[in-house]
């Protein structure tokens, strides 16, 4: 992981926990989802954006579904992002479609 990355990473970490009182171990997760996502879909964004967005996602009080509601809506603005569960929190729930099935 580069220096960037790593940046990256524990700036949304101590966002999640600063900002909306997440736990240690949902913001460690969330951080680590965003980092993927970053580096395999949207290298152009920053830590304080989806900070900002996470903030603007009022539709849920829960920090966990704002986050997921945001990465959901990051990946739609990228053409070549068809699924964003692996960036979820939620990721792959019993009622998804098997990602290994056609691989």
């Amino acid at each position: 992981m580069s220096k960037d990355d790593e940046t990256f990473r524990s700036t949304v970490a101590a966002g999640f926990q600063s900002q909306f009182d997440a736990d240690a171990e949902t913001a460690d997760a969330a951080a680590s989802k965003a980092a993927a996502f970053r580096s395999e879909v949207a290298e152009d964004l920053t830590a304080e954006e989806l900070l900002d967005a996470v903030a603007d996602a009022d539709d849920y009080e829960d920090v966990a579904h704002r986050y997921d509601l945001v990465i959901g809506t990051l990946a739609a603005e990228h053409e070549d992002c068809t699924d964003s569960r692996p960036y979820r929190l939620a990721g792959f729930d019993d009622l998804a479609a098997d990602p290994e099935i056609g691989a």
